[in-house]
């Protein structure tokens, strides 16, 4: 299972937060509240997910809700490593 943390961490690694990640929270809005989270940068999330955790997420399993908070994110996360 993916921990929260692991899944923050790569969130804010890749979004480049810094102090900000630190407080990203599961119930803490991704889409739209984060101005770093754009088109590309959600291609560069996927990527690393994907490399961090040896998972595969196919283009038509992206959509608002996987990215709507950090926690719907880690959920998917497990979701695939089931």
């Amino acid at each position: 299972m993916a921990s929260i943390a692991e899944v923050r961490n790569i969130v804010t690694d890749i979004l480049g937060l810094g102090e900000r990640g630190a407080a990203l929270q599961p119930e803490s809005p991704l889409l739209g509240a984060i101005p770093e989270l754009d088109s590309m940068a959600v291609i560069g999330l996927i990527t690393a997910l994907e490399e961090h955790f040896g998972i595969a997420v196919n283009d038509d399993e992206i959509s608002a809700e996987v990215f709507e908070t950090l926690g719907s994110l880690a959920a998917f996360v497990d979701s695939k490593l089931a």
